[in-house]
């Protein structure tokens, strides 16, 4: 019964966010390469993971998942191309590194670039077209987080992220590069395992606050972005068969914390657009949860959904797939994602791949995104035999 219930709760919410009607306010933020899922595993179960098994790319999700690893320390590197179908040097890269303190805590750091390929400017002067160099704009993060386990089933995390941005243009002195900081705070709650039917089951649920910090200033004070603060809930149970494979059910809802963009009207009350208001970070998470002007239909449309699946075999291959929803009036993305991941000894190999099922064009498109992670450890910590296939980096 408590099955049954939990996917008809998922089902309503996930239909009422695609069907969702409201006026074109998109929200946009600062450093949205902060959003782009870096891992193969996530990335092919629909972009989600705060309530999936731990993994080494638990440092973007969910922290706090950390002190549930079974393994002491692991490393993980992944490359995602970025508009591959246009340019060629495009990319998100990630290094992380986790490490187990004891029994009960853990701590990670990683390293994630993001690189946005060589530009060219030109200058038309007197008639003729004059090279005025080359420039990278590039941006990148450098995290650290803590994770405890408060109890047998539970654990909390803290992550603080330095913000780096620099998409100044030399020929223009108005702009210059920009930085600040982040903090995230988590939660994780993994069940013992029980008896689901003939088969044995564990149920997982987390929540993750992320990027909760000041705005960027790219120009000179006239304009601040906000970083992308971001809650995200998220469920899962995961199917324990004798045969010593799995089936992992997830599924995952986020919402921006920064303010819904409003109308701006000029002296002569002539439409100009929309912008967010000018308040500051902690005002604004606040305010992002009843500022929508067609109330609260239009602050369900904030929240995307995520519905994920993965089936393992012996820890050895998994394959899985997902499905992202975002409301049409909010950016309209909507894909299906497919992935594959495989064991070799003490190295994990993930692949997969995303189709767009909007008129709008992801720049992930038919891209395959690959991630690598390697356990540093030999012997695995002592976990209990139910779990054991779980949470193996």
């Amino acid at each position: 019964m408590r099955l049954r219930i939990f996917f008809l709760f998922i089902f309503l919410i996930f239909r009422q966010l695609s069907f969702s009607q409201n006026s074109n306010r998109v929200i946009t933020t600062g450093v949205p390469f902060l959003l782009i899922t870096s891992d193969a595993r996530a990335a092919g179960m629909g972009e989600l993971g705060v309530a999936t098994s731990a993994d080494i790319y638990s440092q973007q999700w969910n922290p706090a998942k950390y002190a549930f690893s079974s393994n002491e320390k692991a490393l993980g590197l992944s490359y995602t191309p970025y508009l591959s179908k246009i340019v060629d040097d495009i990319f998100l890269g990630n290094f992380t590194y986790f490490k187990k303190v004891d029994d009960r805590s853990s701590w990670a750091t990683s390293l994630r670039y993001f690189s946005l390929g060589e530009i060219q400017f030109n200058e038309f002067i007197s008639g003729s077209i004059v090279d005025q160099g080359f420039q990278r704009p590039t941006e990148l993060t450098l995290d650290l987080s803590y994770a405890l386990k408060l109890s047998s089933v539970f654990s909390m995390a803290i992550a603080g992220r330095f913000i780096y941005s620099d998409l100044k243009i030399a020929i223009d002195a108005d702009t210059s590069s920009a930085s600040s900081l982040g903090f995230d705070i988590a939660g994780y709650y993994q069940s013992q395992s029980f008896k689901l039917n003939s088969n044995k089951a564990i149920f997982r649920s987390g929540i993750n606050i992320s990027n909760i910090g000041p705005r960027l200033n790219y120009e000179m004070g006239t304009q601040k972005s906000f970083i992308p603060t971001n809650l995200r809930i998220g469920f899962g149970l995961d199917l324990l068969y004798e045969d010593e494979s799995s089936l992992g059910l997830y599924s995952e809802f986020s919402k921006l914390l920064v303010p819904t963009p409003v109308a701006i009207f000029d002296s002569n009350n002539n439409f100009q657009g929309f912008r967010q208001p000018d308040v500051d970070f902690i005002n604004g998470i606040f305010i992002s949860f009843s500022d929508a002007p067609d109330g609260f239909s239009e602050e369900l449309s904030e929240i995307t959904a995520a519905l994920g699946l993965e089936y393992s075999i012996r820890d050895s291959f998994s394959i899985r797939t997902g499905f992202f929803n975002e409301s049409q009036e909010k950016g309209s993305r909507r894909y299906l994602t497919m992935g594959t991941g495989f064991n070799i000894n003490f190295i994990n190999v993930d692949l997969s791949y995303l189709f767009s099922t909007s008129r709008v064009r992801n720049p992930l498109e038919n891209t395959i995104r690959f991630s690598l992670s390697i356990n540093l450890d030999k012997t695995s910590i002592q976990i209990p035999d139910e779990n054991k296939n779980e949470n193996n980096l």
